[in-house]
């Protein structure tokens, strides 16, 4: 995964500037006058004027900004942490596109205890030279900037820290209030740039309601409308006026539209791309003055079913228990699995699903697997559908369809993420069934998954390798699923054939926010395929931004600031034929074997034997390995696992 990092702007020498900064350097713009009087949502004034007691923290906030909203509750424990000493935030708005409304819902929604108030024509964001949401100004008695910038540097769009590395909002407070000058006093803000009104005469002939508003529809409009994950709408005028630089900055820098799939290897039939006429005429627009144009040209909205992607509504939906589940508003939660019986007394053939997760803002993911009664006809791993960032809906092809058996239980994996506020969510699935006479291929997943492997400390492209070796002979490759986590850097997947390797997926920008499944545009015939064989790399450096702590070793797990290194890979296979897998068995040799199967008994012990009496217990397991394997290793059953049974399974190249 990599980060555009921004450098630290150092600022020259202000009127009662009192603090050095560090980083990067460069200037500032002076701040010649920092008082301002403006109207609350609650109907009352702010004002910062001569003879403000103490110190202001000026907060510059938006109502949809993901990372204003994900600071809106610390913003509030940092204002009740210094209230007693006489410090006071003021949280102000000077978007176009948030009305006072907008902005009252969002004091609402997060509880925000100080003022919020409304800067119409961006007057006092003009005067203090602010950028974007959030972005922060400490003020003091004098009214001079004392710090400027971020809060902290836990968050950055689409990207988290379980923590901050630096709390610098509050540091510079802390010194301040202690009679020091601040050791950092410019920091670079992230997050959303505020939405600012244009001055000036059109100089284009380009049109909202003729030119750009079917370029939204076509690339942007599916997520971006209300109830969907976009976190803005751009279905009317005013929402995109008011987000047109922040829209142009990351389709110049490729986070919009979401895809990470280089272009020189393979194609992809759910591929987002935005051709370069489109992004030209988005540019060409903005900067000529975004003329709204005649109303009798404006496109109709695309029509989309209600919450469902899907081509009708489904057959069957099920959620994942009758009840919401409860989100913390702090802490990590680990994976949840709820079981579910659909009622299935016979078998069902699935066309097309879509999971909708209950509450976008917490639910990072989720995973529905099959889990078949015993003695049940049934393969692969029992993955049915899933919800990732970036995920869109699609059928599977034409005469294609995942058989759940009579009888059968449905399991939804939840990883949740809280986000300052508690919570509920209530995951559900759709289902399309097909009638069991026109399917003709069963479409099965199979996983490529490594577990063997140890990040070293600061190691900026750590591989690690996997494979697929046991294939079916009349099988075709569907899709492909990559999953790292935060330290995931980049993913590539060979087709391993008798005397070369091509290239079918390169993802040389892994982010673990986008998690696309990358469906072939046309089935890919196994017949010729040996094996299938992925590189991954992480980067465990102080680099990655996400890093959760690059001092650290890393080896598997469920949790984020653990790692995983797997490929999931949807292939059809005939149905009414004889079953011919074939094999594809690496070379090893054996003395090398025997020197990796020590190495790894090791390692494992080194990990994991935590009380040091050379055994691990069910409890000094990692939780995503106890899930996916210590049954399997634990053969007498103790739940203990000793250095023999740890070796025995490393010899049957056990990929736990």
């Amino acid at each position: 995964m990599t980060y555009r990092s921004f450098g630290f702007a150092v600022l020259l020498c202000a009127i009662h500037f009192t603090a050095a900064v560090a980083e990067d350097a460069g200037s500032e713009p002076q701040v010649p006058n920092t008082t301002f009087r403006l109207p609350t949502v609650d109907g009352k004034v702010v004002e910062l004027a001569d003879g403000s007691a103490g110190l202001t923290v000026v907060c510059f906030l938006g109502s949809e900004c993901p990372l204003a909203r994900l600071y809106g509750p610390g913003l509030n424990k940092l204002a009740a942490e210094f209230e007693s000493q006489g410090v006071r935030f003021v949280g102000i708005n000077s978007n176009l596109q948030d009305s006072t409304e907008d902005v009252r819902e969002y004091a609402k929604q997060y509880a925000i205890t100080f003022p919020m108030a409304k800067d119409y024509e961006n007057q006092v964001a003009d005067q203090y030279h602010a950028k974007r949401t959030p972005e922060v100004f400490v003020v003091d008695e004098q009214l001079a900037i004392r710090y400027r910038g971020r809060i902290d540097d836990q968050y950055l769009p689409g990207r988290a820290r379980t923590k901050p590395a630096r709390e610098d909002l509050k540091i510079a407070i802390e010194e301040l209030l202690s009679g020091k000058p601040v050791t950092m006093a410019v920091t670079e803000p992230n997050g959303c740039i505020i939405g600012r009104e244009k001055k000036g005469e059109v100089t284009t002939d380009l049109t909202f309601t003729k030119d750009i508003a079917r370029v939204l529809n076509q690339h942007c409009v599916e997520c971006h409308r209300p109830g969907e994950i976009g976190p803005f709408s751009l279905t009317d005028y005013d929402e995109v006026i008011g987000w047109a630089d922040m829209m142009l900055e990351t389709i110049d820098d490729g986070r919009m539209p979401p895809w990470h799939a280089n272009p020189q290897h393979g194609e992809f039939s759910n591929a987002r791309h935005m051709p370069d006429a489109d992004k030209q005429a988005f540019t060409d627009w903005v900067e000529g003055g975004m003329p709204y144009g005649d109303v009798q040209d404006l496109p109709e909205l695309p029509k989309f079913a209600d919450g469902w992607l899907m081509p009708r509504e489904p057959d069957v939906v099920v959620e994942m228990r009758e009840r919401p589940f409860t989100v913390p508003a702090e802490g990590t939660v680990e994976y949840q699995y709820f079981v579910v019986d659909p009622g299935f007394e016979e078998d069902k053939w699935v066309t097309g699903s879509q999971v909708i997760p209950g509450n976008r803002g917490v639910v990072h993911h989720c995973i529905v697997f099959i889990r078949p009664p015993d003695g049940s006809d049934f393969r692969g791993i029992g993955w049915l559908s899933a919800y990732v960032p970036g995920q869109r809906f699609t059928m599977l092809p034409p005469h294609r369809g995942r058989k759940i058996p009579a009888g059968s239980k449905l399991v939804f994996q939840m990883h949740y993420t809280p986000n300052g506020s508690e919570q509920e969510d209530l995951t559900k699935i759709g289902l399309l069934f097909g009638k069991e006479q026109d399917i003709t291929h069963e479409v099965l997943t199979l996983v490529g998954i490594d577990q063997e492997f140890e990040i070293p400390p600061h190691a900026a492209d750590y591989p690690v390798e996997g494979r697929v070796e046991r294939l079916p002979n009349q099988g075709e490759l569907l899709a492909i699923v990559p999953h790292m986590h935060l330290r995931g850097k980049s993913f590539r997947l060979f087709g391993k054939h008798e005397t070369d390797r091509e290239v079918l997926l390169d993802v040389p920008q892994y982010d673990f926010n986008w998690q696309h499944v990358y469906e072939l545009a046309e089935p890919m015939p196994l017949s010729s395929v040996k094996a299938l064989e992925f590189t991954v790399k992480f980067d465990n450096s102080k680099a990655n931004l996400a890093n959760p702590d690059p001092s650290q070793h890393v080896s598997w797990g469920d949790q984020t600031w653990e790692e995983m290194a797997v490929a999931f890979f949807e292939v059809a296979v005939p149905r009414g034929k004889k079953d011919e897998w074939k094999r594809d068995k690496k070379p090893v040799d054996p003395q090398v074997r025997e020197k990796e199967i020590q190495e790894f008994v090791a390692t494992f012990l080194k990990n994991f034997d935590k009380d040091g009496d050379g055994e691990v217990a069910w409890l000094e397991a990692p939780l995503g390995f106890r899930r996916f394997g210590f049954r399997n290793i634990d053969k007498d059953k103790d739940r203990r696992l000793t250095k023999s049974e740890v070796e025995a399974a490393a010899r049957q190249k056990n990929r736990f």
